[in-house]
């Protein structure tokens, strides 16, 4: 069975980003990129998936500009067979990522497609449900298991009152939550036959193109700082400060 995994170029989750200075957009010029966390851990499932017979190809892919090709390079280091770019400078919306994602489908014809359930800089965990929809194939999203036996996978979610398992007539659709794995590090022998793997390169327009933008940022600002806490000597004097803020709202 071929698994494809779909990953994001995102800012590092330890650098802190700002708005620029005219709130049009977050400032990512200088700002250390890598593989979006959790697009991550659905790479290291779908690694570990191989590592268990279950999988035979590992096939990565990643829509965006020619600075992907770093972070699918990494996804090779980190155990991907071979590599698909999208290439397009165009601006991406779930619903434009899902349906180049759903022509790749379509081209490599794989048994399971694995994504994160979000990304950390869009937040928006929908390209997952949208791939399945257009592709009408089973979905289970925020996995916290996952299980591949014959023709079914089972996924098992987090949910508010506790855990849901779901059987999966493959192929299917599955995007990963936090407590799925703990990715690996790539190792120097990894690295360095990562650069012999192979990189196809294809374009947004090959592919149907980039749908038009739907959704404009208007604004972006950082929260207005928290007013510092106050110490207080006594219970008497928090009871009386609260009635005061009672009175106030």
């Amino acid at each position: 069975m071929k698994i494809l995994v779909a990953i994001k170029r995102a800012v590092d989750p330890n650098v802190r980003v700002r708005p620029l200075p005219d709130g049009s957009g977050m400032d990512t010029a200088t700002a250390k990129m890598s593989i979006n966390p959790f697009c991550e851990i659905a790479l290291e499932e779908a690694i570990r998936l191989k590592e268990q017979a279950v999988a035979s190809e590992v096939v990565v892919v990643s829509v965006g500009p020619s600075n992907v090709q770093e972070q699918l390079r990494a996804a090779l280091a980190l155990g991907g067979d071979r590599a698909i770019h999208i290439s397009t400078d165009e601006l991406l919306e779930p619903l434009s990522i899902a349906k180049l994602l759903k022509a790749i489908v379509e081209r490599e014809q794989p048994g399971l497609i694995l994504l994160g359930k979000q990304s950390t800089d869009g937040d928006n965990n929908q390209t997952g449900q949208m791939l399945a929809a257009l592709c009408n194939f089973s979905q289970g999203t925020f996995a916290s298991k996952v299980q591949v036996i014959g023709e079914e996978a089972y996924v098992t979610r987090e949910l508010d009152g506790g855990l849901q398992t779901l059987a999966l007539r493959l192929p299917a659709v599955i995007t990963a939550d936090l407590r799925l794995n703990q990715p690996r590090y790539p190792t120097m022998p990894n690295i360095i036959k990562a650069r012999q793997k192979p990189l196809a390169v294809i374009d947004a327009a090959e592919l149907g193109g980039v749908a038009a933008v739907r959704v404009i940022t208007e604004a972006l600002a950082t929260p207005k700082p928290r007013p510092a806490g106050k110490q207080l000597a006594s219970v008497d004097e928090l009871l009386e400060k609260l009635r005061q803020e009672v009175q106030v709202l």
